[in-house]
């Protein structure tokens, strides 16, 4: 029997990785709602109305998800109401599911404005920054035996043996064990791991050993080896588990059996299934009733298509999975992919009667931002191919700064966002925000 409240996943900053996690727990039977730290810190996750939205629920969800994204944006987010709701849901008995980004923010920061405090370890920094651009299925050593171990049958002498996906994920930094358990650590690199945009099973590991002596550069991955990447703990009468592996992804068997297990630990919940469903970013059959009032988002959505394609054709970006498209180093892949999969659920979303209203009053303005934004992007990403091709025999042919002044116009800054894109998804997010409620949502 379903609680009177769905799980609740923190919306603000979390962009594909909030899409994921959303559709995720969807895919797997379960009922969730998209909550941004405005209604948290109005008392959404203590029991009391936040907004019209939630008219009528008075108890607390069974679990708080939060995805991945940019943990000081959530943070900033949350406000200091929102920062301290949580941890209150959590002293009450409440239970914290965070992934990556959302890891991140249950950590201890020095400035207490920046996370939640949940977990007394802290965000640790990588020995390059290099080695925070790894991506892919890794190797992991599980603990066995406990509550919130994952259910898998593959054993060796230390645990269970998983193959679990991370996607650019932090690193934690173990200060001490005391009230923290380590559920799961990095063994080594597997069959789909790259390094940024190097795929590192087709390198050779005397190559590897050949670029450390002659650059100084460790590009082995054993970095890794034994690293935490699974943890849990207690605060006040509630639990967290923190993880750096995205066990949301599609398609990634282990990952989402461990989910599941999770969900009926920490949320008392039973999902309908064990693996979440591959998740085709193609072409999605429009849900809006009237075609001529969703042409921008359907013209929006062609455009970036575009963006990407021709990315891909300039050897710029490529395709890793059928939601994701990796990118070169210093190239904005990552807001790319962000905004294609929100155009993707905007335009497969029924839209609300709030959603409608919405539109209606942003539709000039997003018409006008993507048509800009499209033109903009395709000359900057040509200029970048442009700038790499003359690199060895015109290297100032193409002017960085200009191309640096460019990049931040359309994209922002690579952690922080910003710029046309920024505006650009932040209406198509708070197009899905609104949408949730619609019939069939």
């Amino acid at each position: 029997m379903q609680p009177a409240q769905p799980i609740h996943i923190l919306w603000d900053a979390s962009h594909i990785w909030g899409l994921m996690a959303w559709r995720a727990l969807r895919a797997l039977g379960l009922s969730c709602r998209l909550v941004k730290g405005q209604e948290i810190a109005e008392g959404a996750l203590l029991g009391k109305p936040g907004s019209r939205r939630d008219a009528g629920r008075a108890a607390p969800p069974p679990l708080l998800v939060v995805p991945g994204g940019n943990a000081r944006l959530k943070a900033l987010a949350l406000g200091e109401a929102g920062r301290a709701a949580v941890r209150a849901y959590l002293e009450r008995g409440g239970s914290y599911l965070g992934f990556c980004g959302g890891a991140g923010l249950a950590l201890s920061h020095r400035d207490p404005r920046e996370g939640l405090q949940l977990c007394p370890w802290s965000r640790a920094a990588y020995p390059q920054r290099l080695h925070h651009l790894i991506s892919g299925h890794v190797r992991v050593c599980a603990r066995s035996g406990e509550e919130l171990a994952p259910p898998g049958n593959a054993r060796d002498k230390d645990g269970a043996v998983l193959s679990l996906p991370v996607w650019w994920p932090g690193r934690f930094a173990a200060e001490n064990t005391e009230g923290v358990r380590v559920l799961a650590a990095y063994t080594a690199p597997d069959a789909d791991f790259w390094l940024a945009d190097l795929p590192l099973q087709r390198i050779p590991a005397h190559v590897f050993e050949a670029w450390q002596a002659l650059y100084g550069v460790n590009l082995s991955a054993d970095f890794l080896t034994n690293q935490p990447l699974v943890v849990s703990g207690a605060y006040g009468r509630g639990r967290y588990v923190l993880s750096y592996s995205h066990l949301e992804t599609p398609q990634s068997p282990d990952a989402n059996a461990w989910l599941a297990h999770l969900l009926r630990r920490l949320a008392g919940l039973e999902p309908g299934r064990e693996l979440v469903p591959g998740w085709e970013l193609g072409e999605p059959a429009p849900a809006w009733p009237d075609y001529k009032s969703a042409a921008p988002l359907l013209d929006a959505l062609r455009r970036t298509r575009a963006l990407l394609d021709l990315a891909v054709e300039h050897h710029l970006f490529f395709r890793r999975a059928p939601w994701l498209w990796g990118w070169r180093t210093g190239l904005p892949g990552a807001a790319c992919n962000n905004l294609h999969a929100a155009l993707c659920t905007a335009v497969s979303s029924a839209p609300s009667g709030w959603a409608l209203d919405y539109w209606r009053g942003i539709r000039p303005r997003f018409a006008e931002l993507a048509a800009l934004f499209a033109a903009g992007a395709e000359g900057y990403l040509l200029a970048c191919r442009l700038a790499e091709t003359l690199s060895p025999t015109l290297p100032d042919a193409v002017d960085k700064r200009g191309l640096d002044n460019q990049r931040e116009a359309l994209f922002g800054h690579p952690m922080h966002g910003g710029g046309l894109i920024e505006e650009l998804l932040a209406m198509t997010e708070e197009l899905i925000y609104l949408s949730q409620d619609a019939p069939g949502a």
